[in-house]
């Protein structure tokens, strides 16, 4: 007999059922512990203060931040692919001051919208084009955008704009009515349609698959044959588009425009995306966590505003320590898995 015969081909060890059990466990968990800090900071908040546990307590967590959320979901397509993007404040900026200024000038809203919705879709794309075609970092383009979009906000005008045409008015002050004498504003269903939206082209096309495949290892997407280019660019412009329509939500709930408007709201968004579990370094998240970051943001707030004594700063304190909390975590779930 040969001595070739008697060798047996090498097994493959296929994962246990527990270790994928594991893995699959380990991807949800950032998001569960950021849904189950939520909830117990509600329920601390209903303990120390009876009308914290309200349902129009939970609704103004909306109200007050359908803009944040509208610029988590665009940043959490890019922080997705491993990217990142610096200029989603400055473009809410300058959404507003241009909604302001055409305004003022006696435009059409509906034009006023489509043009801010172009120019933030449009900026957006430009830096996506650069990132891709001349390989910069994003950290750097982004940067460059950020000081672009706010540099033509003070070009606009130094001072605030009051906002009135009738429609924005109406739109700030209208109160879509729910059960037990609760509301949302018109913004509230705007922001969550977005969010829909956002989950189902993650989940559901090929375009979201190509995102998560992008962050997870950008090589392997490429030799799969994936429209990895193209979805890199996408994202940005998505990005950039909803910059510009939380802008338009900002001047909504604040009915002016002001070049300083939005300052740090980008590292708001990134914080808000990163405490709801999706990983700095690409490949896993979901827009749902993001929604619940932002509304732990919000209730951050919201416990400064019930308390009374405490500066407004002791938010970005607490957001800065949630933050390297939820880093930490990241670093963990990562090992386990």
């Amino acid at each position: 007999m040969s001595p070739l015969s008697t060798l047996t081909p090498p097994t493959v060890k296929k994962p246990s059922p527990a270790r994928s059990r594991i893995r699959g466990g380990a991807r949800y968990a950032p998001t569960l512990a950021t849904l189950g800090l939520f909830i117990a900071m509600f329920a601390v908040g209903a303990g120390m203060y009876p009308s914290f546990l309200s349902g129009q307590v939970f609704l103004n967590l909306f109200i007050d931040n359908t803009f944040l959320i509208v610029l988590a979901v665009g940043m959490t397509f890019v922080i997705l692919t491993g990217g990142i993007d610096l200029s989603v404040g400055a473009v809410v900026a300058l959404s507003m001051m241009v909604s302001a200024t055409l305004l003022q000038h006696g435009w059409n809203p509906a034009a006023v919208i489509i043009l801010v919705l172009l120019i933030g879709g449009g900026l957006g794309l430009l830096m996506g084009l650069i990132i891709q075609y001349f390989d910069i970092q994003p950290f750097i383009v982004t940067l460059a955008g950020m000081f672009l979009a706010r540099g033509l906000c003070y070009v606009i005008s130094l001072d605030s704009i009051p906002v009135t045409d009738e429609f924005f008015t109406n739109m700030a002050q209208a109160q879509i009515p729910l059960p037990g004498d609760l509301f949302v504003s018109p913004g509230v269903l705007l922001a969550l349609a977005i969010v829909a939206i956002a989950f189902f082209v993650l989940h559901h096309t090929r375009f979201g698959r190509t995102v998560y495949a992008i962050g997870g290892n950008e090589h392997s997407a490429m030799l799969m044959g994936l429209a990895v280019t193209r979805t890199k660019i996408l994202v940005y412009a998505l990005s950039g588009l909803c910059s510009a329509i939380a802008g338009i939500l900002f001047s909504f709930y604040s009915l002016s425009g002001y070049s300083l408007a939005a300052q740090g709201m980008e590292l708001d968004a990134i914080a808000a995306v990163v405490i709801g579990g999706t990983l700095l370094t690409g490949g896993t998240g979901y827009v749902l966590g993001s929604v619940v970051g932002v509304l732990v943001l919000g209730i951050v707030q919201t416990f400064i505003a019930y308390d009374g004594t405490l500066s407004s700063w002791w938010t970005k304190i607490v957001i800065g320590g949630l933050l390297l909390v939820f880093i930490l975590l990241q670093r963990l779930f990562a090992r386990r898995a």
